[in-house]
C-alpha cells in the first residue's frame, strides 16, 4: 500500500465465507486448501479504484507471510458510491493460519487511499 495512503471512511471490506478443503494426494505443507469470499463495498461519496493487495498471514507460530500485488484476482475494480465489488480466491497451506491486510487504490482525483482487509481465520479445525 503506499506510504501514508490514508484509509478512506465508508470503504469497507467485509469477509463472507471461508470454506476449508482437504486434499489427501497433496504433501502436508499443502495439504489444506481455503476458499475465501470477500465483499468490498463502498458507503462512502468517492469513486474509488482498487489497484492492489496486501495480505498478512500469521501461522501459529507467530510467522508471518506478506504477500503482496497489483489487481485482485487480475481485476482493478472501480467502485462508484453504493457499488459492491465481490470476489473469491483461496490459499493453500499446511494447516491453520490468520489472515488480515488491505486494498489499496486512489480515488477520482488520483488521492491514494486503502481499506483493511479484517482478520479472518483459516482453520481446518473449524
Amino acid at each position: 500500500m503506499p506510504q501514508g495512503s490514508p484509509e478512506l471512511p465508508g470503504l469497507q471490506v467485509t469477509v463472507e465465507k471461508v470454506v476449508h478443503r482437504r486434499n489427501p494426494d497433496f504433501a502436508d505443507a499443502h495439504a489444506h486448501t481455503f476458499v475465501y469470499h470477500l465483499a468490498i463495498a463502498n458507503f462512502s461519496d468517492r469513486t474509488v479504484t482498487l489497484l492492489g493487495r496486501k495480505w498478512i498471514l500469521t501461522h501459529p507460530d507467530g510467522t508471518r507471510e506478506i504477500v503482496e500485488g497489483d489487481g485482485i484476482v487480475g481485476e482493478t475494480p472501480t467502485l462508484r458510491p453504493g457499488e459492491v465489488f465481490r470476489y473469491h480466491s483461496q490459499h493453500v497451506a499446511g494447516g491453520p493460519l490468520r489472515a488480515t491486510g488491505a486494498f489499496h487504490g486512489k480515488d477520482a482525483s488520483g488521492a491514494p487511499l486503502h481499506v483493511r482487509i479484517p482478520e479472518f481465520a483459516m482453520d481446518p479445525a473449524a
